[in-house]
């Protein structure tokens, strides 16, 4: 390791201690999901399913906190009742949260559900290179019963594969195809990329990397601070890191990291939206939730995260009231 990647580890690793509170708590499913339909009408008489109130929950990272909140705040200027769920967990955490009734929405996005329930039902998947209508079709397709998605918003936050800018002048990576020729590869993430398709079985697939080389670092902060410091101080060699994620130094600074290509788009399109339970959510509240969405963009959700991560170290419901006045 050299000097460089010692001194900026040594910053990131700083950095992460200090942040390591942006992944948090998680949630116990508890009620079973109704069995009524949405009542019909404006959003002020309009009713949840089964109660007055609508529970919108939230994965544990930032970025989802802050579009929970987002959601939260419009649905109450709308007239509607809403409490958060916060940091609940993983994936498979929270959609056994929506299924069995602990939860009545979720932000999530496009690709990576599309492929989830696909690969739970065994359907044909989705093709490499897939656009994002051809996304949200086949995921309509695969929706459990009872669950339903809003309109995707054109904000998109993709998986990504990053390494520092000492690593790729060293190996010559500019592609995700160029991992094939390194001997080892060890890749700083949360624990379920193991299994997820664009992970070690999809870089063999696509990119020709021997997945018996890949090992996986798990760290459970969905690319955040440790991940980052993972990468920086050597302990990986690359990193899965949302691409609306910052990368900054204890002093806000940012951190030169190189994002490898996917030419073959391996990592299919990853568009906002929310997944709700059908029965609880009325047509009046989608609605709101579409119209707040197709304001969202990719560069506001980078800038918010940054307000929560970089020196600011601005409250996500701060930042979603931030953006809901500018766009209501």
């Amino acid at each position: 390791m050299t000097s460089f990647t010692r001194r900026i580890g040594a910053t990131v690793v700083a950095a992460a201690t200090a942040l390591s509170l942006a992944a948090c708590s998680s949630s116990d499913p508890l009620d079973k999901p109704a069995s009524t339909a949405p009542d019909k009408g404006s959003a002020a008489e309009a009713k949840t399913g089964d109660g007055d109130t609508i529970v919108i929950g939230t994965a544990n990272f930032p970025e989802s906190e802050i579009i929970g909140q987002i959601w939260k705040d419009s649905l109450e200027k709308a007239g509607f009742t809403v409490t958060v769920k916060s940091g609940i967990g993983s994936r498979e955490v929270y959609l056994t949260a929506l299924q069995d009734g602990d939860i009545d929405i979720i932000p999530e996005y496009s690709g990576n559900l599309a492929q989830y329930f696909i690969g739970a039902t065994s359907s044909d998947p989705l093709p490499v290179g897939a656009t994002a209508e051809q996304v949200a079709t086949g995921l309509s397709q695969v929706l459990p019963d009872g669950l339903a998605i809003g309109e995707l918003s054109p904000a998109e936050s993709k998986d990504s594969y990053r390494v520092t800018r000492e690593f790729s002048d060293q190996h010559g990576l500019v592609s995700l195809a160029d991992l094939a020729d390194l001997e080892s590869v060890t890749i700083a993430a949360n624990p379920e990329i193991a299994d997820r398709p664009f992970g070690p079985t999809g870089l063999e697939q696509v990119y020709g990397v021997d997945r018996a080389k890949i090992t996986i670092d798990p760290i459970s902060d969905s690319g955040g601070p440790l991940t980052v410091a993972a990468l920086v101080s050597g302990r990986a060699d690359i990193a899965n890191i949302y691409t609306t994620s910052p990368t900054l130094d204890t002093d806000g600074k940012q951190i030169d990291l190189v994002t490898l290509k996917d030419p073959e788009n391996l990592i299919l399109p990853q568009n906002v939206l929310p997944l709700m339970r059908g029965s609880r959510v009325p047509d009046a509240a989608r609605s709101v939730l579409d119209d707040i969405d197709a304001a969202l963009t990719t560069e506001d959700l980078l800038a918010m995260n940054t307000r929560h991560i970089g020196p600011e170290k601005a409250d996500p419901d701060v930042i979603a009231a931030d953006f809901v006045s500018k766009h209501s």
